[in-house]
């Protein structure tokens, strides 16, 4: 936002729009967005979309061309492991470089944090957070479980009163974006329409193709200084290929989660083999027996198997 005082321009002055994106560090911030994620062509644009909006805005205030604040409070529908909560981060960093947000952190929470067990427990929590959320984005993860009408001495609605009232006015200083699965959301919005009324942008995370799968792969073990050997990223393609049949799949979630497996096979394959000396290959790559021992492939689905990872509600 401009300071308090600057000069209005006037009609025949014209504003640098490549200078304003240096100043608010959009592009930085959006390119970081592209390195961090795999495909999501779609959700990139609409983050692209709402930037452009917010700078034109700002530019609009410069020559005193004054609109009402837009709404952007948000909805991120979608599996788990598709890049939500990472988008919601960038998201708190585009909005602080815009000028919207005075801190542009984020605060993640679910129902825990925010209701109580007894009553007035539940006011004091939800307070609290949005306390340490001020300035930033608070996100809302599997926002539907704060509503739960089957149960009478449940207290989640007694959070959410609270969480509409800061939602509208508290505008200049939250964005909320709540997440979850679509169909569960839309049952959410139904059932609460004030709620429904607050959200200015619903963004849909697709689920990852096979393709997009092994390019997160390669992008995980690279950052990490790994390397698959000549053989192994066609075993785990056909790795991923089953394990996306098969129970609680959280798309770049369980990516990291095979790949996670697979090192520590690697290093008992390298500490158990009795050999003396390892080298620089040796340690950096992952070879197809590192995946060909996974329940995964050996295609058995025992309750307790530790290639299927538990959803882990706010790392996606």
């Amino acid at each position: 936002m401009e300071p308090a005082g600057s000069r209005l321009l006037g009609p025949d002055d014209r504003v640098d729009v490549a200078a304003e994106r240096g100043a608010t560090n959009i592009d930085e911030t959006l390119e970081r967005l592209d390195r961090e994620l795999v495909g999501l062509v779609p959700v990139k644009t609409r983050i692209r979309e709402i930037a452009s909006l917010l700078l034109v805005d700002r530019m609009r205030q410069k020559f005193g061309l004054e609109s009402t604040k837009p709404t952007l409070h948000m909805c991120f529908t979608g599996s788990p492991g598709t890049g939500k909560t990472t988008v919601a981060l960038r998201m708190a960093e585009l909005l602080k470089g815009l000028g919207y947000l005075g801190k542009g952190h984020l605060v993640a929470v679910t129902r825990d944090e925010l209701v109580g067990q007894y009553i007035g427990h539940t006011a004091p929590k939800t307070k609290e957070v949005l306390a340490r959320a001020m300035g930033g984005v608070l996100f809302i993860d599997e926002a539907y479980y704060l509503h739960r009408p089957s149960n009478e001495r449940d207290y989640g609605q007694e959070a959410i009163e609270i969480l509409l009232q800061v939602m509208e006015n508290q505008r200049a200083d939250l964005v909320v974006i709540l997440a979850g699965y679509k169909d569960r959301m839309d049952s959410f919005f139904s059932s609460n329409p004030g709620m429904s009324s607050r959200i200015a942008h619903h963004i849909d995370f697709p689920d990852y193709s096979l393709d997009e799968l092994l390019a997160i792969g390669d992008l995980m073990l690279g950052e990490q200084s790994y390397e698959f050997g000549s053989e192994t990223r066609e075993v785990f393609r056909h790795y991923l290929e089953r394990r996306q049949k098969q129970p609680r799949f959280a798309n770049a979630r369980s990516v990291r989660n095979g790949l996670e497996r697979a090192r520590l096979r690697q290093a008992n394959r390298l500490v158990g083999s009795g050999e003396g000396s390892v080298g620089r290959d040796d340690l950096m790559q992952i070879l197809p027996d590192d995946f060909l021992v996974s329940r995964v492939l050996a295609g058995s689905i025992p309750e307790s198997d530790s290639d299927f990872e538990p959803t882990d509600r706010l790392t996606d």
